[in-house]
């Protein structure tokens, strides 16, 4: 330990937290510089990042985001929430909003509800106790609770995931029921005349069920066939895509084509049609939703509508600093991602 080292941390034995003077004494840089590095470090030259770097290191500095924040009645944080941290669908989302925050100095503090509007409430009153730059939530339905909440504060709020209906503040997604019937109208254009939708915990992920209605609406007009929709109250599992498929096969005899409310139900369904001695697309064609990593690769490789996640993510984040910074060339507050159909050997 240097000797100037040990004077600072002798000199704070009482108050044992690190100040941000403390790491610019020993780096030999302004305060105002330190507080730069930390915000954007890009900014700072190499030779005084690298100084600041080692300081910090060596005290075990840790910033206080609301210091920063309580003058401008905001912290240096956005709070994000997604129905599920085991979602592969929202990983890619979060993992794009965070590095795009975080190279502008912002820390993203992450909540999931579990698919749980009473939960998602309670996440928005903690993430408010912040003084959040900005609230991210996933989806345009949360309770009476929570619209009141943010209603009476005044922190950006951004829905993603899902367009077409009333947003709070700023939305980026896509129409979810426009993407139930694009995967309709793409069984259809296939000849096949007997299909239907299975979907898992339609009731609470209302994005799967407004595929599901989409699906249901172009289905009817063009074949008659109502109603033809099957659920599963647990999570989307391979498991359930089996399940799923074997209430399918017993409820509509001869069924043609099946669509799916995400990859892992269409993975189940395909590894059930295996094991049954189902050929796919000739028997029985199938379409999920999500493209995941292993739709491109499995057997055979699953027909998909891609959600553009990365794209949702920039998108959020380029709203989120848009408001937080006042820019005046803020972009428009709806933004439609939309979605994309890959079409592979499923179908």
């Amino acid at each position: 330990m240097t000797g100037s080292t040990a004077s600072l941390r002798r000199r704070r034995r009482k108050a044992q937290r690190v100040t941000l003077n403390e790491v610019a004494e020993l780096a030999g840089v302004s305060p105002s510089t330190v507080s730069l590095y930390i915000r954007k470090p890009d900014a700072v030259s190499e030779d005084r990042a690298h100084r600041v770097s080692e300081a910090i290191a060596k005290l075990g500095y840790v910033p206080n985001l609301m210091a920063g924040g309580l003058a401008a009645a905001s912290s240096r944080i956005v709070s994000v929430i997604v129905p599920s941290i085991r979602n592969a669908f929202f990983a890619e989302t979060v993992s794009t909003i965070q590095a795009a925050l975080g190279s502008e100095g912002f820390q993203v503090l992450l909540g999931h509800t579990e698919y749980s509007e009473a939960q998602e409430e309670a996440l928005v009153r903690a993430a408010l106790s912040w003084a959040p730059a900005a609230i991210v939530l996933t989806g345009l339905s949360h309770s009476h609770g929570t619209r009141a909440l943010l209603a009476a504060s005044d922190v950006p709020v951004v829905e993603m995931w899902e367009l077409g209906g009333p947003t709070i503040d700023m939305a980026v997604g896509f129409s979810h029921e426009e993407a139930g019937a694009a995967a309709a109208r793409h069984l259809i254009a296939r000849g096949r005349k007997n299909i239907a939708y299975v979907g898992a915990r339609l009731h609470e992920d209302h994005r799967a069920a407004r595929r599901a209605d989409g699906f249901l609406r172009e289905l009817a007009p063009e074949s008659g066939q109502a109603g033809r929709i099957i659920r599963h109250p647990g999570p989307a599992t391979a498991d359930a895509g089996a399940l799923l498929l074997n209430r399918a096969l017993q409820q509509f005899p001869g069924l043609q084509g099946l669509a799916c409310s995400n990859d892992l139900v269409a993975l189940g369904v395909l590894f059930e049609c295996q094991r049954r001695g189902i050929r796919i697309p000739e028997d029985l064609a199938v379409i999920g939703f999500g493209d995941l990593g292993f739709s491109a690769s499995c057997n055979p490789p699953l027909t998909t509508i891609r959600p553009s996640g990365d794209v949702i993510g920039l998108e959020v984040a380029r709203l989120v600093l848009a408001s937080v910074k006042g820019k005046p060339e803020a972009p428009e507050p709806v933004i439609d991602t939309s979605f994309l159909l890959v079409e592979r050997r499923s179908t």
